[in-house]
């Protein structure tokens, strides 16, 4: 008896073993077939993109107002980011290596902190907040009130009026904010370098645009395009991918979230180290 019982023992641990495999095997599988289909989304978009859609017909309205709100309505916010950043630099410089600061320190921690680095994620994760969450939620009702369906009976494509427009708003949107970003930096930056090191403003703007390369100039907008892409494209495919029930609605935002952070972390890893080890920007 005791060896029938471990027999069958043993035969529940091998089954319970095949099942765990069997559902790993079908996650990697939905897995694969999620990035293919994001794959396949991506390279429609970007085709609408390269060809003009956003710009024709009635896709305008939602590119102007895709701007107007990512680009436009954030220009307050970005401002009191790149002034309170440019000061908290400023003083903490000031407070570490005091009168030492009015070397070349100051300046290369603007140009390699600030407009290398933190001037486009920080901008990213405005848009994140602001826009993505908004492009995904908004998407998401919309196929839960099935006006998706509606818009292909009347013969419209959502991909072309919904998600086109918005894509391309959010890229221009994040290169113009990222240049704005940099600018407001630049010029409290100087202000504040005045009034802790009692140098005048035309130097500090002269020292920095001295301290600043090829590189500088073109890593902010590569990074700015690609982390536009990637917050359009994920947010927007993730608004689609929300099913028939309305719980689904806040699930696909807080993914859109998740994976939009990843992607302009790992895109950012890897402009950077192309640049330093390849010499791609340099």
């Amino acid at each position: 008896m005791s060896h029938v019982h471990e027999g069958k023992r043993v035969a529940m641990h091998q089954e319970m073993r095949m099942g765990v495999l069997i559902r790993l095997g079908y996650r990697a599988i939905a897995h694969v077939r999620n990035l293919s289909n994001f794959y396949l989304f991506s390279l429609s978009i970007l085709w609408r993109v390269l060809r003009l859609h956003p710009l024709r017909g009635i896709t305008k309205p939602v590119f102007f107002r895709q701007i107007l709100f990512s680009g436009y309505d954030a220009l307050l916010l970005i401002s009191f980011i790149a002034v309170s950043i440019s000061a908290l630099l400023v003083l903490e410089v000031h407070q570490l290596i005091g009168q030492m600061g009015k070397g070349t320190v100051v300046y290369n921690l603007f140009v390699v902190v600030v407009n290398r680095q933190l001037s486009s994620l920080l901008i990213a994760l405005v848009l994140i907040a602001r826009s993505g969450t908004a492009i995904s939620t908004e998407l998401g009702n919309m196929v839960v009130h099935n006006e998706i369906e509606l818009l292909h009976a009347i013969g419209i494509s959502p991909f072309s009026y919904l998600v086109t427009p918005r894509v391309t708003g959010i890229v221009i949107s994040m290169f113009s904010l990222t240049l704005y970003f940099n600018v407001v930096s630049m010029l409290s930056g100087g202000l504040f370098y005045e009034l802790f090191y009692d140098v005048h403003m035309s130097d500090f703007f002269n020292s920095y645009l001295g301290h600043l390369t090829l590189s500088d100039f073109f890593m902010p907008v590569i990074k700015s395009i690609l982390f536009g892409m990637a917050i359009g494209l994920i947010c927007t495919y993730q608004g689609l991918k929300v099913g028939r029930a309305s719980t689904e609605v806040p699930q696909r935002t807080m993914r859109a979230v998740v994976y939009s952070v990843l992607s302009i972390i790992v895109l950012n890893i890897l402009v950077t180290l192309a640049n330093y080890e390849l010499g791609v920007l340099s």
